[in-house]
C-alpha cells in the first residue's frame, strides 16, 4: 500500500517561488509605484478594459444569471459598449466621477465596465445607504453621471438639489412616475437584459488607460463617523485576479502534486453571488476574475439558503460563500440532503469572524470541496491574505499568508517590523495598495505610510507566515461583512434628546460573527424605550447598523484615566451568543 506524501511537501516560500518563476503563469516582475519598488504579477491585465476584452472573448457562454434573465458574456458585452458610448457623448471625460447605486442586477457590472471604458473613476455606493448616507456618498466624491436603480433614485430625490456636481441620471427598473430634468431610464439607451444580445456592436471609447491611472472610489466607514473613498487603481484591481489562482495551485504543491493545467474545454466554472458587486470583495475578487476566467455568476434577488441550494444544484455552481454566514445557513439547513451539492468546488469566505469549526464541517459535509478563508479591505483592494484546503484545515484560526505580491509586518509605534510571533498593528504593502482617500490628506498621511498602509488590525504573523487577526485597533465591528464604525452609531444614539451615554459594542453571532449592541444611560428624569433608540438610529443609519439589543446602564458607563469608555468590560455582557442565531437572516 502506497503512504499518502508528507504534509506539507514544501513551505510555503518553496511553492511560491515555483509558482511565480520566470515563464509560469504567475510569474512576478518588480516595477517601480509611486516611487517604490514593488512586486506585480506580470501577466494580469493591465487595465479593465483588457479585462473587458478578455471576458467578450467568451462569446455565447453564460455570465450573469438573475431570476429568468439570463446575459451571456457577448450580450454584456454590446450593452456595456453601448452605455460607455452614451458616457462619452453625454461629456464624461478621464478621471470624472460616475456612480453606481444599485442592488446586484446584471445592470450592475453593466455600468461599473461602461464607466471604465469611458475613463471614468467609477464610485460604487452602498446600496443599503438611506438618502442621506448617500448624498453624502455623491458629494464628497463631486459624481458627474449617476446609475442608479428606482428604489436608490426614491431614496435620493430629497437629497439630489445638494449633489451640486450631478449633471446627468439613468435609472433602472424603474416606474412610470415623471422623471426629473437630468434624469432620463437606462432602459432606454440599452434596453433590458433579454434584449442585450441584440445591440448593435458599438466601438469601444477612444480612451487612453494604464495600470496606474485612478479607477475606482470604494468608500470604508472611519472612526470621525464620516466614509472615506479609497481611491483605487487599475493594478489595484487586476491584481485580485492571480491571487485566487495562487492559492488554490499552491494548495496542490503543499500537498505534494503538481497543479492541473486550465482545462479550456472543461465545464464552466460559476459562482452563487452573495455579496454585494458595491463591496471590493464582490467587485475586485468576484466580478472582474469571472469576467476575465469566463465564469458564470449567479445573483439572487434576496438571500435564501433553500434557494441558493437549488441555484447550485440548477446552476452546477463550483463556488459559493462570501461570508461565514452563507456557509453556516447552508451546512446547518435542515433541507440540505435534497439538493445536489456535488458541483461544488470551494467554500470559500472572509470580512468577518469564523469559527475554526466552521472549515471542518465544510470539509466533512461538502465532499469534494474545500474550505477557503481569507483576509482584506477596502484598502487593499480585496484579497490580500488567502488559504484553503489543508493548510486552511491546519490553521482554521488563521486568515493564510499573504499572497506572493504582498508583505505584511507587524509593526511597532515607530513602523519597524517586529520579530514573527509578536502581537502588534499589521501592515501591509503591495500592489493591491489604493493610493490614498479621496480629497482627505491628513487622514491618507495617517493610514498610508511610505507605500504601507496601517490597517488598524491586531495581529501575529508566524514563521511560515500565516497572519493570525487577534482584535482590531479601531472601534470597530464586522456583521456578516459589513464594517460598522461604532462611533457612527454611537452619534445617532446621542441624537436621542434622552441619551446621556452610549456605547457600541460587539455581540456575538454564530453565523454573522458579530452585530452591534448598546449600552445606554439616560439622563436623569428622561424615558426611552429599547425600541425608541433603534428607531432614532433607523431614521439616520443603514439597517445594518441599528443595535440588535439595547441595554440600559444605570449611572455613568466605565471609563478609563484619559475618559474613554472601557468596552472591554461592557463586552461581557454580551459574552455568548443570542439563543436565536441559529435562525438568524444574514
Amino acid at each position: 500500500m502506497t503512504e499518502a506524501p508528507a504534509w506539507p511537501a514544501m513551505s510555503i516560500a518553496q511553492a511560491h517561488a515555483m509558482l511565480t518563476a520566470p515563464g509560469q503563469l504567475l510569474e512576478m516582475e518588480t516595477l517601480p509605484i509611486r516611487g517604490r519598488p514593488t512586486r506585480v504579477w506580470k501577466n494580469v491585465p493591465p487595465t479593465l478594459r483588457d479585462v473587458f476584452l478578455a471576458g467578450r472573448a467568451h462569446g455565447d457562454r453564460i455570465f450573469l444569471v438573475h431570476e429568468d434573465q439570463r446575459v451571456s458574456f457577448d450580450a454584456f458585452a454590446r450593452a456595456t459598449t453601448a452605455l460607455a458610448a452614451q458616457l462619452v457623448a453625454d461629456g464624461v471625460a478621464k478621471g470624472d466621477r460616475v456612480a453606481v447605486v444599485m442592488r446586484n442586477l446584471p445592470e450592475w457590472p453593466v455600468a461599473f465596465f461602461a464607466a471604465q471604458l469611458a475613463g471614468a473613476i467609477v464610485t460604487p455606493l452602498n446600496a443599503w445607504w438611506t438618502g442621506a448616507e448617500l448624498e453624502y456618498g455623491l458629494a464628497d466624491s463631486g459624481t458627474k453621471v449617476l446609475l442608479v436603480d428606482a428604489e436608490r433614485l426614491a431614496r435620493l430625490t430629497e437629497h439630489l438639489p445638494n449633489c451640486p456636481d450631478l449633471e446627468a441620471i439613468y435609472v433602472t427598473r424603474g416606474t412610470e412616475e415623471p422623471l426629473g430634468p437630468l434624469t432620463r431610464r437606462l432602459e432606454d439607451v440599452i434596453g433590458t437584459p433579454g434584449t442585450w444580445a441584440g445591440l448593435p456592436d458599438t466601438p469601444l471609447p477612444d480612451v487612453a488607460l494604464a495600470p496606474e491611472d485612478d479607477c475606482t472610489i470604494f468608500y470604508t466607514s472611519g472612526t470621525t463617523g464620516k466614509p472615506k473613498g479609497a481611491l483605487g487603481t487599475h493594478r489595484n484591481i487586476v491584481s485580485n485576479i492571480a491571487a485566487s489562482a495562487c492559492s488554490a495551485a499552491r494548495s496542490y504543491l503543499r500537498r505534494g502534486e503538481m497543479p492541473p493545467a486550465p482545462d479550456p474545454a472543461g465545464p464552466q466554472k460559476g459562482s452563487l453571488l452573495s455579496v454585494p458587486f458595491f463591496h471590493a470583495t464582490g467587485c475586485h475578487a468576484v466580478l472582474s476574475p469571472s469576467l476575465f476566467a469566463g465564469a458564470k455568476l449567479v445573483m439572487m434577488r434576496k438571500w435564501d439558503a433553500e434557494g441558493a441550494m437549488a441555484l447550485i444544484e440548477r446552476e452546477r455552481l463550483t463556488s459559493c460563500g462570501g461570508v461565514p454566514t452563507i456557509a453556516w445557513q447552508i451546512l446547518e439547513h435542515p433541507a440540505r440532503a435534497k439538493y445536489d451539492l456535488s458541483s461544488l468546488e470551494s467554500v470559500a469566505y472572509g470580512g468577518a469572524p469564523s469559527a475554526p469549526e466552521l472549515v471542518r464541517q465544510i470539509t466533512t459535509q461538502f465532499k469534494g470541496a474545500q474550505a477557503g478563508n481569507g483576509w482584506g479591505m477596502t484598502e487593499t483592494s480585496a484579497t490580500f491574505t488567502h488559504h484553503m484546503g489543508e493548510d486552511y484545515q491546519h490553521r482554521p484560526d488563521s486568515a493564510g499568508p499573504p499572497v506572493p505580491v504582498c508583505d505584511a509586518k507587524i509593526a511597532g509605534d515607530d513602523g519597524v517590523a517586529l520579530p514573527p510571533g509578536s502581537v502588534g498593528e499589521l501592515w501591509g504593502f503591495g500592489p493591491n495598495v489604493v493610493k490614498e482617500y479621496w480629497r482627505k490628506p491628513e487622514a491618507s498621511a495617517a493610514t498610508f505610510v511610505d507605500g504601507w498602509v496601517r490597517t488598524g488590525d491586531i495581529a501575529r504573523i508566524d514563521d511560515e507566515g500565516f497572519v493570525f487577526i487577534i482584535d482590531r485597533a479601531k472601534d470597530m465591528l464586522i456583521r456578516g461583512g459589513e464594517n460598522i464604525y461604532c462611533v457612527e452609531v454611537e452619534n445617532a444614539l446621542y441624537d436621542n434628546p434622552a441619551v446621556m451615554d452610549a456605547a457600541i459594542v460587539a455581540r456575538p453571532h454564530h453565523s454573522l460573527g458579530e452585530e452591534p449592541a448598546a449600552i445606554v444611560t439616560l439622563k436623569p428624569g428622561a424615558h426611552a424605550t429599547a425600541d425608541e433608540l433603534r428607531a432614532t438610529v433607523a431614521a439616520k443609519l443603514a439597517a445594518f447598523k441599528v443595535p440588535v439589543e439595547v441595554r440600559f446602564w444605570d449611572g455613568p458607563l466605565p471609563r478609563n484615566a484619559n475618559g474613554k469608555i472601557v468596552k472591554s468590560d461592557l463586552r461581557k455582557l454580551f459574552a455568548e451568543p443570542a439563543a436565536a442565531d441559529h435562525a438568524a437572516a444574514a
